[in-house]
């Protein structure tokens, strides 16, 4: 059974509209956690969350949909403060902060905001298709 090149692309769409708006909520949490220490002297803070994308055949449509592959954690060493006061300073005084840029968040954001947006034109301009293709069934 054939589907419908239009509703292919809803399906495929949508795969990418659930992806994006999974990424937007792990930079929303990476941001939120930018200045997020440990609460024991030398604890680790907030360690960067990172998302993995896969391209997965639904064997019912054929279609190549996105997945969410994996959500882990960033490698990237903590950088450090000397903050003495803070309750997670080491002896020496040094504090071990997330390994979170801000400005490489921000733009990881735009970037799942405009990937966002172009999966939802595509089921807009989708549907307004299908509707376009009954009316001209009906006359």
């Amino acid at each position: 059974m054939a589907i419908d090149p239009l509703v292919s692309s809803m399906h495929i769409a949508s795969s990418g509209l659930h992806s994006q708006s999974t990424r937007l909520r792990i930079v929303a949490e990476n941001i939120a956690n930018a200045h997020s220490t440990g609460s024991t002297a030398g604890a680790d803070p907030y360690s960067r969350k990172t998302i993995t994308f896969e391209s997965e055949l639904d064997r019912a449509s054929g279609e190549n949909l996105v997945q969410v592959k994996s959500i882990g954690a960033d490698t990237t060493p903590f950088r450090t403060e000397h903050l003495p006061g803070h309750p997670a300073a080491d002896a020496s005084g040094h504090v071990k902060m997330p390994n979170v840029d801000l400005l490489f968040e921000m733009a990881d954001m735009r970037e799942a905001n405009r990937s966002y947006e172009a999966n939802l034109q595509i089921v807009k301009q989708s549907r307004q298709m299908l509707s376009a293709t009954i009316d001209l069934l009906r006359t």
